[in-house]
Formats: C-alpha cells, sequence, structure tokens
C-alpha cells in the first residue's frame, strides 16, 4: 500500500507543475501509467482496456452496428437510412453526424486514398440526401481542424461552408448544417456579427441544444477568436437560462477547460473556488437530464477527469462507471491513444478512492432528484 500511496502522490506532484498530460499530449504520462499498473479496477465493474470502444461517447448499438457494417461493406445505405429514422432537431442526429464524419476522417488517415470511400460514393450516388450532405460538411470540417498551419486550411473550410449551404437547403429546419458551421466559422474567422448572425439562426432551430453550445464555445474563448471573460460570459449566460432538465448547467466546466493554465504553479487550482462551482453545476446537471441524452456521456468524462484532478475520487468513479466501455470524448480524445489514457485516469481513480479505505462496496450511489 506504501509503495500505491507513494505513486498517486508522484502522479499528483506532476499534475500540479504542469498542464494535464491528457490534453496537452505531453509529459507526465509514464507516472499515471504507473498508477494504471499499480491497481485491478476489475472489482468495479470496469473493463479490460481491448474492450473500449474509441469511436463513441457512450452506448449509441444502432450506430455502433451500423459503424461495423460500413467498415465491412463500404457501403453508405445504412448509414443514409440511420440518419433518415433519426429526428433531425434532435440532439442524437448531431451526435451521430459527428461520430460518422470522425470515422471517415478516421477511414482515410488509415488507409490514404481510399479510407473512407462510403462517404464519397454515397456523395456521387445521392447528392439530394441531406444526411450525406451534412456528414461531408463536417467530415471536411474535421479535416480542416486537424492542420490549421495546412495550405489548404482555407479552401477545405470554404468547401465545407458550400456544403453546409447545400444541406440546409436540403433540409429546411434542420439546425445541423448550422451547427457544423460553427467549426468552419472558427477555422474562417468569422466577424464576431457574422458569428451572431449564424448563432442566432442555431437558436432559432434548437434553443436548448447542449451540442451546439458546445460546438460554440471554441470560437469564444481565447485560443480563437475570443477571451476567457468571453467564453465564461456565454457558458454562464446560457447555464443561467437552461430548463430543469437541460444539460447547460454543466458548459462552464468545458470553458474551465478551455482555459486551463499552460503551467499550473497552484496547487489547489483544481479544488478552487471557479473550479468547484464549475463541477458542481455539472454534477447538477446530470442528476437532473434525462438518463438517455445523447450528449450526457460527454459531460460525465470529463466530469470524471475534474473530479479525479480535485482528489474527488469516490465521486469520479460514480461517473466513470456510467460510461465505462466508450471512451470517444473529451478529454481522451486528445490523446493518441483515448483508452490508454481513460484506463489510467480510472485506474489512479480506483487507487485514491482505496487508499482512502474506501472499496467497490462502500461506493456511493449517483443522486438523483
Amino acid at each position: 500500500m506504501e509503495f500505491l500511496l507513494i505513486l498517486i502522490a508522484i502522479t499528483m506532484v506532476v499534475g500540479v507543475l504542469v498542464v494535464p498530460a491528457l490534453r496537452r499530449r505531453r509529459g507526465g504520462r509514464d507516472a499515471v501509467s504507473a498508477a494504471h499498473r499499480a491497481t485491478d479496477p476489475g472489482a468495479y465493474g470496469f473493463l479490460p482496456i481491448e474492450q473500449l470502444d474509441v469511436r463513441l461517447p457512450g452506448r449509441d448499438d444502432e450506430l455502433a452496428e451500423t459503424l461495423s457494417e460500413v467498415a465491412a461493406s463500404q457501403d453508405w445505405r445504412p448509414v443514409s437510412r440511420l440518419l433518415a429514422h433519426t429526428d433531425a432537431t434532435s440532439e442524437l442526429r448531431w451526435q451521430r453526424v459527428q461520430t460518422l464524419a470522425g470515422a471517415a476522417v478516421h477511414d482515410l488517415a488509415s488507409n490514404p486514398g481510399r479510407g473512407g470511400v462510403w462517404l464519397r460514393t454515397w456523395r456521387v450516388e445521392a447528392p439530394k440526401d441531406p444526411g450525406g450532405a451534412a456528414v461531408q460538411a463536417e467530415f471536411l470540417a474535421r479535416q480542416a481542424l486537424r492542420d490549421p498551419g495546412s495550405q489548404d486550411f482555407t479552401m477545405i473550410l470554404e468547401e465545407a461552408r458550400a456544403v453546409c449551404g447545400e444541406a440546409a437547403l436540403l433540409a429546411p429546419g434542420d439546425p445541423v448544417p448550422y451547427l457544423v458551421e460553427l467549426h468552419v466559422a472558427r477555422g474562417l474567422g468569422y466577424r464576431r456579427a457574422d458569428f451572431e448572425e449564424l448563432w442566432a439562426k442555431v437558436k432559432d432551430r434548437a434553443p436548448d441544444h447542449m451540442g451546439a453550445h458546445l460546438a460554440a464555445l471554441p470560437y469564444w474563448s481565447e485560443k480563437w477568436h475570443g477571451s476567457k471573460e468571453l467564453a465564461d460570459a456565454f457558458t454562464h449566460r446560457a447555464a443561467g437560462a437552461a430548463g430543469d432538465k437541460s444539460l447547460l448547467p454543466a458548459l462552464p466546466l468545458f470553458a474551465v477547460f478551455e482555459h486551463l493554465p499552460e503551467a499550473n504553479l497552484v496547487q489547489g487550482l483544481y479544488r478552487s473556488a471557479v473550479v468547484t462551482r464549475a463541477i458542481d453545476g455539472a454534477l447538477f446537471a446530470v442528476q437532473r437530464a434525462p438518463a438517455d441524452h445523447p450528449v450526457l456521456p460527454h459531460v460525465r468524462h470529463l466530469l470524471a477527469w475534474f473530479l479525479i484532478r480535485a482528489e474527488r475520487y469516490a465521486e469520479a468513479i460514480v461517473q466513470l462507471r456510467l460510461v465505462d466501455g466508450h471512451v470517444g470524448a473529451l478529454p481522451w480524445s486528445y490523446q493518441a491513444d483515448p483508452a490508454e489514457a481513460y484506463v489510467a485516469y480510472r485506474a489512479l481513480a480506483v487507487a485514491g478512492w482505496e487508499s482512502a479505505g474506501g472499496t467497490a462496496a462502500t461506493l456511493p450511489q449517483e443522486p438523483r432528484p
């Protein structure tokens, strides 16, 4: 046990002195991996690393089966059918469009020139399919934003904007093309007035859409075209106007994550008043949101990460148990190996809980209203 506590202490010291390795893709990884090897989380019902799905943030059996079918056959029709039967105004449609576009990006990166052929064929054979247009627009935006320094960056985003326009004409009232354009607007640096005009179109179609707010947030961050203050104002305004079962009270936590300092020399940063309020807002949201909300797993993943950093291990494990099996979400998706990053932090949560005398049997359950 003494050896385990030393490993945990080393990990926490690393976290205090530098930005979290899982977010910045550098440093501290060996210490967290050591904590991973030091304890076995199997007693908590967690899946082994080889069974974790890196494509999705949470369970969506229909989408998972469709992705497997498309990967095997390169036939776009199952994807088209899936989107056609997904409510155009639901957060689930946006979630599925993002995942499908991400799968095509991954396919192309893994097999240049031939990967993701199903998406290209879809657009050629069914150019009037609004689902195909939406997925292609998101695919192009993702391709560009992966490498903002590319000489083709602006050209690809201009193409994405044109396809967003196509998708909007093919499906009037569907918010998804405008949500994709939020990414385009960030990359192309829309003037504030133009971004506000675009945001008004999103709000008109989907006023309480958590995914839309997450897509808009980076524009207001200091890394792109805003500031910490503007991002905070955007997220707190949305949280304050949220409905009873909305996830929007969790939005400030994402703004905190966007603006973590490059070098953290404050030992109590993750237990500070600002971070604690954001964590508690997210806890409030997840306890009241519908259990099948498509964006709920995204919030749980980031919330668990913050709870671990704040050494609130029991609460973190509660969140992890509710999303375990899927790791396609922040902060793990920043890593080259999201599953490895997730498993390392998961084990750190278990080690911290057990070092305080906790066991799987004494772990509290998530409170519900």
